[in-house]
């Protein structure tokens, strides 16, 4: 059985570090299951995403959306930042590392900014209980110094979006998530 448990620094998110069972063949792992999560939602996309050494994707949120991220191949600084409104946990900045070594996983809530950086070259698979929509995929600035994200690389390689999304203190309140929001 794994070890799973809640993130102390942001209501909701929880991180899942497996149970290696190998042999001279290899290892194995039990990746996900939705019951091991309190408000387990079934899963419906899945996808990867291939990153460059010094890559910055920055920090997205979803107001419907919940992910599961796991780093296979490579090293991430993964950096969450609760974005919801009347949330016991709003405002707060965390990070965790996640690789092919640890085999690490983390559920991340709808509301939950999140980001990461390739601290080499790397590959991100991640579940989504949504399929994608363009109208929920939000973002708030990487570098918003009222986050203060510590991103681990001094020259980031970023998308055009990301150098563009707006400051924390300039999202619309039509596109602010907040506490208990549900599909």
């Amino acid at each position: 059985m794994p070890e799973i448990s809640q993130s102390p620094t942001i209501d909701g998110v929880w991180v899942v570090d497996p149970e290696p069972h190998g042999d001279a063949r290899g290892r194995f792992y039990e990746t996900y299951r939705r019951s091991w999560f309190p408000e387990g939602r079934e899963m419906v996309q899945a996808n990867r995403s291939e990153k460059a050494a010094g890559a910055v994707v920055g920090l997205h949120y979803h107001l419907h959306q919940a992910d599961y991220w796991q780093v296979p191949r490579g090293e991430a600084r993964v950096v969450l930042h609760d974005l919801r409104v009347g949330s016991a946990t709003e405002g707060a900045t965390a990070t965790l590392l996640l690789s092919g070594a640890n085999c690490r996983g983390v559920f991340i809530p709808p509301g939950v900014a999140h980001g990461f950086a390739s601290l080499d070259e790397l590959t991100l698979t991640y579940l989504v209980d949504q399929y994608y929509n363009p109208a929920d995929e939000l973002g708030v600035a990487w570098d918003d110094p009222d986050i203060a994200a510590d991103w681990g690389i001094a020259d980031p390689i970023l998308s055009e979006r990301d150098r563009h999304n707006p400051r924390r203190r300039d999202i619309l309140p039509a596109t602010r998530p907040h506490a208990g929001l549900r599909r």
